[in-house]
C-alpha cells in the first residue's frame, strides 16, 4: 500500500543497516552493507566518508525495490555518535578521513586545553567532560592539517560535521546537523541549544564551518540519488543511535532509563530542565546531552563504559573457549566468590572519567577457578552500568526501571544480577535493531502514521527482571566491587563507596 511504511537507515560504526518498518512498528525486511575500520598508529581510528556513503546507497539498493519503493511515506536516520568529518561546502567532497568516536589521537590537544583552565567551562557549557571521543579535539585536529584549513573554514567553504551532517550534505541544501548529534561534539552549549561562542574560541573553530542545528524532526533536506528512492522522499527524522535506542524502548519520560549493551555499554535516562543548572544539575560523572527535540529539547543524563561485551570476548580468548561457552561456565557458580574484574583496558569512563586506571583482577586465593573469574567478567558489565545508575540516583533523578537491549542481554543470569545489584526492575527488548526502529518510529510520527501517545503506550513485549536481592546482599557485593574500582585507580581501599569515589 502506498505512503504506509518507513525506511529506517543505520548507519553505525561497522556497517550500515536499512530496514523497512510497517504501520505496526515492525521490521518487514533488512539489509547490511558492512564498513571497513582502520587503525593507522595505535590510539588512531578512522573510516572513509566516501565508503560510508557507498554503504548506505548499497544497503537501501538491497532493501529496496522499485516497487517496494512505492510505498515509503518517509525515511528514519541513525547514526554513530562523535565520529567528524570536514567536506567542501560546494562540491560535498570529503576533505578528511572520519575520525571515529574511538580515535584518541586528539588527547595532546584535550590536555593542553585542561592546562590552560577551560576544563570546568567546556563541562558547564556543554555537559560533558573533556575527552578525544568527543568530536571538538578531532575537527581541531584535523582543521590544524588542511591546507589552509582556517581561513576556509572561516570563509565558510568547507563544513565540519558528525555522520549525520555529511550524509545530510548529499541531499543538497543548507548544512544541517540535528541537535543531539550537535550535543556530543562538545560545541552546542546543551542548555540552551545553540553553538556557543566561548567553546568555539576554546577549541578555535570557526563559526562559519558549522552546520546549522535543526530538531530530530528536521527541516532536512529531501532524498535525491538514492535509488530505488524516489527524488523528493521527505527524511522525517534524525536521531543519533543511543538516543534512537531510548526513543525505541519508549522511555519518553523521567524515571524510565535504557542501557545499550555492545562493545561499551551506554545509560541514558530523560532529566526534568527544572533539574538542570549549568549543565550539571549536580550530577558528577554523567553527561548531559539532548536526547531529542521535536518541540524544546529533551534532556537526558547518560554515561557510557568502554567495556562490556569486549570484556567477555577478551576474558574468553583468554581461557581459550567462546563467549557462548564463557556464558555457560559461569552459571555455575551462584557469585563470583569474592573475585572482581574491573576491565579498565583503556581507563575508566563515566561515572570515574580516569583515563589512568588500569584493568585488573582481585580476590583470588588459591581455591578459586576458572568459574568466578568467568563470573567476575559477566558481573563487571553489571557492576559499570549501576555505577552510573548510582550517579544518576545522587544527581536526583528517578531511576524506576532499566529497560536493556544489546548482544550481552541474551544471558539471563547477567540481567538477574543487574536487576540485584540496581534495586530495580529490569526489561529486555526483543527488538535487536533498536537505534533503526527509533529513528523510523520518529520519521512515522513526521509522516502521520504514528502519535507519540500510541508509541508510548505501545506493548513492545519485553521480558521482566525482578530484584531478589535484600540491600544486605546488594551493599556487600557493590562494596566488593567499588574496593576493586579503588584498586584499579592507585587509590586507598575502604570499606566505603563513597570514599572510592
Amino acid at each position: 500500500m502506498p505512503n504506509s511504511q518507513i525506511l529506517a537507515i543505520d548507519q553505525g560504526t561497522g556497517s550500515t543497516k536499512a530496514l523497512v518498518i510497517d504501520a505496526d512498528s515492525k521490521v518487514v525486511s533488512i539489509s547490511q552493507a558492512p564498513v571497513s575500520i582502520s587503525a593507522p598508529q595505535p590510539g588512531w581510528v578512522e573510516q572513509d566518508a566516501e565508503e560510508i556513503w557507498g554503504s548506505v546507497l548499497r544497503a537501501v539498493q538491497d532493501a529496496l525495490d522499485s516497487e517496494k519503493a512505492k510505498n515509503i511515506a518517509a525515511v528514519g536516520f541513525s547514526n554513530q555518535r562523535e565520529s567528524c568529518v570536514i567536506w567542501d561546502r560546494r562540491t560535498g567532497e570529503a576533505l578528511s578521513p572520519v575520525l571515529s568516536w574511538q580515535d584518541k589521537r586528539a588527547e595532546s590537544l584535550c590536555s593542553d586545553i585542561e592546562a590552560a583552565g577551560h576544563a570546568d567551562t567546556v563541562r558547564s557549557r556543554c555537559g560533558l567532560p573533556l575527552d578525544p571521543m568527543f568530536s571538538a579535539a578531532k575537527a581541531r585536529w584535523l582543521l590544524d592539517r588542511i591546507p589552509q584549513g582556517q581561513q576556509r573554514a572561516k570563509a565558510g567553504d568547507i563544513c565540519i560535521g558528525t555522520i549525520d551532517s555529511f550524509i545530510l550534505s548529499r541531499f543538497g541544501g543548507d548544512a544541517v546537523i540535528e541537535a543531539g548529534n550537535a550535543s556530543r561534539t562538545q560545541l552546542l552549549n546543551v542548555v540552551e541549544g545553540r553553538w556557543d561562542e566561548d567553546l568555539l574560541e576554546i577549541f578555535n573553530i570557526p563559526l562559519a564551518a558549522l552546520p546549522r542545528v535543526v530538531g530530530s524532526t528536521g527541516p532536512f533536506p529531501n532524498i535525491r540519488g538514492l535509488a530505488p528512492l524516489a527524488d523528493g522522499t521527505p527524511i522525517g527524522a534524525v536521531l543519533a543511535d543511543s538516543h534512537s535506542a531510548l526513543f525505541a524502548h519508549g522511555a519518553l519520560a523521567p524515571g524510565l532509563v535504557k542501557a545499550t549493551h555492545g562493545t561499551g555499554s551506554s545509560v541514558m535516562g530523560l532529566v526534568d530542565r527544572e533539574m538542570v543548572v549549568d549543565g550539571q544539575a549536580g550530577a558528577p560523572g554523567v553527561c548531559l546531552t539532548i536526547a531529542w527535540q521535536i518541540d524544546k529539547p529533551a534532556l537526558a543524563y547518560e554515561g557510557v563504559n568502554r567495556s562490556s561485551g569486549s570484556t567477555l570476548v577478551w576474558v574468553a580468548e583468554l581461557l581459550g573457549i567462546s563467549v557462548d561457552e564463557l556464558a555457560v561456565l559461569a552459571s555455575t557458580v551462584p557469585n563470583s566468590q569474592g573475585v572482581s574484574l574491573v576491565p579498565a583496558f583503556s581507563g575508566l569512563a563515566a561515572p570515574w572519567w580516569d583515563p589512568g586506571a588500569c584493568a585488573i583482577a582481585s580476590g583470588f586465593s588459591f581455591g578459586v577457578t576458572r568459574a568466578p573469574f568467568a563470573r567476575a567478567a559477566i558481573d563487571s558489565i553489571a557492576h559499570q552500568i549501576a555505577d552510573v545508575i548510582e550517579a544518576f540516583r545522587a544527581s536526583g533523578a528517578p531511576v524506576e526501571r532499566m529497560l536493556v537491549d544489546g548482544g550481552p542481554t541474551r544471558n539471563n543470569q547477567l540481567l538477574q544480577f543487574e536487576a540485584d545489584i540496581m534495586g530495580v526492575p529490569v526489561e529486555r527488548s526483543p527488538v535487536a535493531e533498536l537505534s533503526a526502529l527509533g529513528a523510523a518510529q520518529l520519521a512515522g510520527v513526521s509522516a502521520g502514521l504514528f502519535t507519540l501517545d500510541a508509541l508510548a503506550k505501545l506493548d513492545r513485549g519485553t521480558e521482566r527482571f525482578s530484584p531478589h536481592f535484600d540491600t544486605r546482599a546488594r551493599l556487600e557485593e557493590r562494596d566488593q566491587w567499588v574496593r576493586a574500582v579503588a584498586r584499579s585507580r592507585g587509590l586507598p581501599v575502604t570499606s566505603s563507596r563513597q570514599q572510592a569515589q
